[in-house]
């Protein structure tokens, strides 16, 4: 077993694990503890992720050559001082590019607009950063989300590793890995359904199929224009421009990616009326212009939290 820490000092605006992975941005962690979304750091659990990526996956996922063909566990948590990690491989670098360790928080924090709400989910939420989903793993997950709950969705895509991914064995314990496209592709309708993804399980089931076939990858819309990558990404079955924005913010690095879901809504309603132009491209694109523009996806995931986590 490999370790490693990476000091808290070394890191702009530190790093908060609870707050980061249990923030409703990502359903591919999970806590040794069992006790996700019960609102209790518990002095510092450790989380895990377990990584079994196709190629395209890789090509956006630094996981180390020596990693060979098995799934990839890594566990991390964080003490006074440090964030400390455990894997089977050296996953320094794979660590900081998950959890986006080496964004700049002082300074984006620094640039966020003069607003209160924006203040006050800073100063509640110091340390929360945005993850790096791999690009495959967050498709499934937010179609998953649609009209969710953090923990059912959480369930749902817990359910999809059991049932489907690779086990691997790491310090004495079983863990299963995020399934692979093709193990995806290989179930059927009702499979997914019996696992309790209702509606959404066609959807599942397709897109899969488009991605284990060949047919278009989530990956392959990294470089594009922010807006033009958002079209792209609704070509899966089951996206929408909401889920579209989930994965270029937690997955691809499009920082500026506002998604408008409920909670967001309610942010425009309440705080932003007047950036409510009457459809989704517009209304996202003044709220982004709002929440200041190139890190606007950061603001809104503080906002989200702030809301979420004190019941408005």
């Amino acid at each position: 077993m490999e370790t490693g820490t990476i000091p808290l000092s070394s890191l702009s605006g530190g790093f908060d694990a609870h707050v980061t992975l249990e923030s409703g941005q990502s359903y591919l962690w999970r806590r040794e503890d069992g006790r996700m979304y019960e609102g209790d750091d518990d002095g510092s659990p450790w989380y895990y992720t377990v990584l079994d990526l196709d190629e395209k996956d890789r090509d956006a996922t630094p996981v180390p050559d020596d990693a060979g063909d098995d799934p990839t566990v890594v566990r991390v948590r964080v003490t006074d001082e440090a964030v400390e990690w455990e894997s089977s491989v050296d996953a320094h670098d794979l660590v900081t590019h998950l959890l986006r360790l080496d964004d700049d928080l002082d300074r984006i924090i620094a640039d966020a607009p003069d607003r209160d709400l924006v203040h006050e989910a800073y100063e509640a939420h110091r340390g929360l950063r945005l993850v790096r989903d791999p690009p495959f793993g967050c498709l499934i997950s937010f179609i998953c989300s649609a009209q969710m709950r953090v923990e059912r969705i959480h369930e749902m895509v817990s359910s999809l590793a059991r049932a489907y991914g690779d086990e691997v064995e790491f310090d004495g314990r079983t863990y299963h890995a995020f399934p692979r496209p093709e193990q995806l592709a290989a179930t059927t309708e009702q499979d997914l359904r019996d696992l309790g993804l209702g509606y959404r399980a066609p959807y599942v089931q397709r897109t899969a199929e488009m991605v284990a076939s060949g047919e278009a990858h989530p990956a392959d819309f990294f470089d594009m224009a922010y807006e033009d990558a958002r079209d792209a990404m609704t070509t899966f079955v089951g996206v929408g421009d909401k889920v579209a924005d989930c994965i270029l913010l937690f997955s691809l690095g499009y920082l500026e990616a506002i998604p408008l879901d409920t909670w967001m809504q309610t942010v425009v309603a309440d705080y932003y009326p007047e950036c409510d132009r009457g459809n989704y491209a517009e209304t996202s694109r003044a709220l982004r212009e709002t929440f200041g523009g190139q890190y606007a996806g950061y603001v809104q995931t503080y906002v989200f939290h702030l809301l979420r986590t004190r019941g408005e």
